[in-house]
């Protein structure tokens, strides 16, 4: 059932309109609460990482280099896309491009060295129950799974992961607010304190704010910072992917997502740089030659679109998830955005529903 604010409804602020602001403002509105939604830049086209990323929903490769809560609450959050997916799809009329049919990892038979350490790492931090997620895979298999793959002798398959496409969940998300009658303010940056949103001079008080800002909120998470990443989405109808491919290299991790109309989208860059200018010459042959190596027929693909950003990330890389009387603040997804945007914004949800309980 679709619920709208009524005038006794309490006013909650969310500051910042990427993912995790839309997720947020969304289940909040959900709860009959009357949320003002706050934006620096445009809702339409975000400027955020929201928009740039890839979209993709792997808690099992992000497991070899993160913590292990960081795949406990991927694990959590494609329970939730699976569900929220279904439930955006109802209110808007709109899929939103939820796909969980796993993902494969390949390398060349010079780097098969780089598979091999991949999987020992990933089983080592795996329970004895969950060492069934990730199977390896030959030749036969590999080709059954992603014949655009021809020419690799095996693999690894991570059966529950996922993707999700950014660029029609966005929209998706947009056009429920404004269903559900979301007050939407854009190209209006703000600051947060418990209670109250200031828009330059002007001070505006609410029974709750929610601070969402990502890098705009440095001047209350220390050590905030700005991780670039560059991708490119090429166009082609000579290769189709079934599934995020990720290609095991000694310097780089390549991943290629596929989207619709011959889409695919690649990227590897992770960069300890704020520079938001555009993608590098040497990024985009790295990218390229990757993308190459595994498929011969991408090189006929054409080069549709260049994307950078910068996405925020804390000290150890770890997200930020805080609560105070009057202001609740999440931040720090890092690479992670769409990895842990809705089990993190379960726990705000939850975290915002007792403060506004409390008022009650």
């Amino acid at each position: 059932m679709t619920l709208t604010a009524s005038k006794q409804s309490p006013r909650v602020a969310v500051a910042g309109g990427g993912l995790m602001g839309r997720l947020l403002a969304w289940r909040l509105a959900l709860r009959g609460l009357d949320i003002t939604l706050f934006e620096a830049g445009s809702l339409e086209r975000p400027g955020g990482a929201c928009w740039t990323a890839a979209g993709m929903i792997s808690p099992l490769s992000e497991l070899v280099h993160s913590e292990r809560s960081v795949y406990e609450l991927g694990l959590r959050s494609l329970v939730l896309w699976r569900e929220w997916s279904g439930c955006l799809q109802l209110l808007c009329g709109s899929p939103v491009g939820f796909r969980q049919a796993g993902s494969v990892l390949v390398a060349h038979g010079r780097d098969r060295s780089e598979l091999l350490h991949f999987q020992r790492e990933l089983q080592a931090k795996l329970d004895a129950g969950e060492l069934g997620q990730v199977r390896a895979v030959a030749a036969t298999e590999l080709y059954e799974l992603e014949p655009a793959l021809a020419g690799f002798e095996q693999g690894l398959f991570l059966a529950p992961e996922g993707d999700i496409d950014n660029r029609r969940l966005l929209p998706v998300l947009l056009e429920v607010l404004r269903r559900l009658r979301v007050s939407l303010r854009e190209e209006c940056p703000v600051a947060c304190e418990p209670f109250t949103i200031f828009e330059g001079d002007r001070r505006q008080e609410f029974e709750l704010v929610v601070d969402c800002r990502g890098l705009g909120a440095r001047d209350r998470v220390p050590g905030l910072r700005g991780v670039r990443g560059e991708v490119l989405v090429v166009e082609t109808a000579e290769v189709q992917l079934r599934r995020p491919v990720r290609l095991l290299h000694p310097r780089y991790q390549l991943y290629a997502v596929p989207r619709e109309n011959g889409q695919t989208v690649i990227g590897a860059t992770e960069i300890e740089s704020e520079d938001m200018s555009p993608t590098s010459l040497r990024s985009c042959m790295e990218l390229s030659s990757a993308l190459y190596s595994l498929n011969p027929a991408f090189a006929e693909a054409r080069i549709l679109e260049t994307r950078v950003n910068c996405r925020p990330a804390t000290m150890d890389n770890l997200p930020v998830v805080e609560g105070e009387p009057g202001l609740v603040s999440v931040n720090g997804l890092y690479r992670h955005g769409y990895l842990l945007a809705p089990a993190l914004a379960e726990r705000v949800e939850q975290l915002a529903m007792r403060q506004v309980q409390l008022l009650a």
